[in-house]
Formats: C-alpha cells, structure tokens, sequence
C-alpha cells in the first residue's frame, strides 16, 4: 500500500482487517489460550485503529494493531493478577467453613452474655486482666483493693463463665 491513502478510507481500513485480523487473532490467540478474549483484542485493537486513522498511515497499520492488541493483552493479564490476589487474600481470610464462622459467632454471643451477667466488679477484673493484660497487682492498685480481693473475684468470675459457657 502506498502512503498516500488514508486508513480512514472504507477501502483501506477493510484491506488491512483482511491481510491481518486472521493473524493478529493468533498472534493473541496464542498468548491468551482463549479464543474469547483473542476475538475481544482483535476487534478492540481494529476499532482503536479506526478511531486514530487519521494518525496512522497505512504501512504502519500492521505494527499498530499489533501494539495496541499486545497492550490490551497486558491489561488483561494485570487486571486478572489483581483480581487473583484480592480472591487469595479473601478466601485466606474466609477459609472457615460456614459452620466454623457460624459456631465462632454463637460462641461470641454467648461469651458477651455471659460476660454481661458477671457483676460489675467481676467483669472489670477479668477483662482488665485477659483483655488488657493488666496483673492482679496493677489492677488491685486501680480497684483501690488487696491482690487477695483481686483474685477472689477472678475466681467467681471464671467460676462463672464455666458455667454459662460449654467448652471454657
């Protein structure tokens, strides 16, 4: 072809799809394995084409397509990437069956109301110490009470969560 005609023109355009849409497609075909998303390349890349013909001349159509459908194939190949790796990182944090998520949250509920059936002064004990980590001593300082107060409500506190709770 000679570069004085213009892709623009019906009869260029569709001589350039007929000498290279066939091995564009394999081309793609080939790094895709999908026939599917070759065909989507190939008419993405010729309708890019179209849309920029004033820009390209007809003896670099040919590199052109070839460009912007290795491009697009690119894009693809990265959005699934991302899309793999957000899935993993979902199925990694939900990789509990259902009963297992169901079971955790009866046992969350139960726990809550077990410990919102401790007195006041149990509940604060044994939070501040399994929760915050805070020690009978440091808590006893807080509570304004002995250790061996302390460690009599963590007692009735445990006592009573065992009770309330199968499985503590």
């Amino acid at each position: 072809m000679e570069d004085k005609q213009n892709v623009c023109e019906d009869n260029v355009y569709n001589q350039i799809f007929k000498e290279n849409s066939k091995t564009i497609f394999n081309y793609i075909f080939y790094k895709f394995g999908n026939e599917e998303k070759a065909n989507d390349a190939v008419q993405e890349a010729f309708v890019k084409l179209w849309e920029n013909c004033a820009k390209v001349s007809p003896n670099k159509a040919k590199s052109y397509l070839y460009t912007v459908a290795n491009n697009l194939y690119l894009n693809v190949i990265k959005a699934e990437k991302v899309r793999l790796k957000y899935a993993d990182k979902s199925l990694k944090s939900t990789n509990e069956s259902p009963e297992f998520i169901m079971e955790k949250n009866q046992f969350k509920n139960k726990l809550e109301n077990a410990l919102n059936s401790l007195p006041d002064n149990q509940r604060t004990t044994f939070l501040l110490n399994r929760i915050d980590g805070k020690k009978y001593a440091e808590i006893a300082q807080m509570e304004g009470i002995s250790i061996k107060a302390i460690e009599k409500r963590m007692h009735l506190a445990l006592k009573s969560l065992r009770e309330k709770i199968d499985g503590i």
